[in-house]
């Protein structure tokens, strides 16, 4: 007999033991539950040739029989985890309230936000809402979104058309030049530079338009809905407003938010550094001429007029004076600085 004949023998004896087991299972159900019908009652199992069922001896049961009639383990459920209770939410700073009797200065600026840097509560406001030409105010955004999605050191190769740019202010920078994102920010703060506006808005964006979608979502993240932007420069353009509240939340935004911000809007001139040196100065005329004035951004055009805004601090409190369609830059600004540091409490100083 050779191997694959022995091996064949094999199965055939162990498929029937395999079925006698089965049997003897079966009726013993069937005399151990009287009245009930069972699998032996109606299963028709042979025996194997040459052997009586009726005088079958019990056999016992093969070990597949014996993994059918073991009951499955249970399962233990896992403690239950506790929930972690919600972080409490970061109270609200207190507004400053008025103490002083002074009536707020007459000055020309057709509208006015005057904003407590630390509640953002809008301290005085003369139709603040209105939606009015920023000029370069814009720019503001434009800062935001760069220091959003760029890196101070990113190297940009500057990319702009000069005919987009008429009588606008420029950094100085000429297409093909680099720069990094930091010395083009200084160009775009300090002198205002349209110039440095498409450079920064071509390299984070990709393009012009995508880097404006930007803006508008920046300004839309920030809860400010007075504000449409169709460039990042600000020169006049149809659909192109904002309003003095919306720039002065934004110039806020910025001080609080990013340092270098706040240390570049408070800084009166910069050497740039890249393909060429040259140093540029901050056209902003309230730093220096008024007492804590410490940034942020002017702009003027045709259709704005002057408009700023203007930040200070005295005693740790930053002020925020955010003008469109003013006289002076500081002719209006410094009185009502003024006013606020003298009639106005903060809840700190007590």
């Amino acid at each position: 007999m050779n191997r694959r004949t022995l091996l064949l023998t094999g199965l055939v004896v162990s498929a029937q033991t395999l079925v006698v087991a089965c049997g003897t299972v079966a009726e013993r159900s069937a005399t151990s539950t009287p009245g009930t019908a069972s699998l032996a009652s109606t299963s028709n199992v042979a025996a194997p040739s040459g052997r009586s069922s009726g005088s079958q001896q019990a056999a016992p049961l093969a070990p597949a029989a014996v993994a059918m009639a073991m009951p499955l383990p249970t399962a233990t459920a896992d403690p239950a985890t506790p929930t972690p209770l919600p972080p409490s939410p970061t109270p609200t700073p207190a507004a400053p309230t008025k103490t002083g009797s002074a009536p707020p200065p007459n000055v020309t600026a057709a509208s006015i936000a005057v904003v407590d840097g630390t509640s953002g509560a809008l301290i005085y406001g003369k139709v603040p809402h209105q939606q009015l030409a920023p000029a370069s105010l814009t720019k503001i955004f434009t800062a935001l979104v760069a220091f959003r999605a760029g890196k101070l050191n990113d190297l940009i190769t500057v990319n702009y058309d000069p005919a987009d740019l008429p009588d606008s202010t420029m950094m100085g920078a000429k297409p093909g030049e680099q720069y990094t994102l930091e010395n083009l920010l200084y160009g775009l703060l300090l002198p205002s530079g349209g110039d440095a506006a498409i450079a920064i808005g071509n390299a984070i964006g990709g393009t012009e338009s995508q880097f404006i979608d930007m803006m508008n979502a920046e300004a839309a993240r920030l809860n400010l809905t007075d504000s449409h932007f169709v460039n990042p420069h600000g020169l006049d353009a149809a659909h192109h407003y904002s309003s003095a509240f919306d720039m002065a939340m934004g110039g806020r935004y910025g001080m609080l938010t990013y340092p270098e911000f706040r240390t570049i809007v408070g800084t009166k001139a910069w050497d740039v550094h890249g393909t060429r040196s040259f140093e540029i100065y901050n056209l902003n005329p309230v730093l220096g001429n008024y007492a804590g004035a410490d940034g942020v951004k002017i702009g003027y055009t045709d259709d704005a007029g002057r408009t700023i805004v203007a930040s200070a601090t005295e005693d740790n409190h930053l002020v925020l004076v955010s003008l469109m369609r003013c006289g002076t830059y500081l002719g209006d600004t410094a009185p009502l600085f003024k006013w606020v540091f003298d009639n106005f409490s903060w809840p700190t100083d007590g």
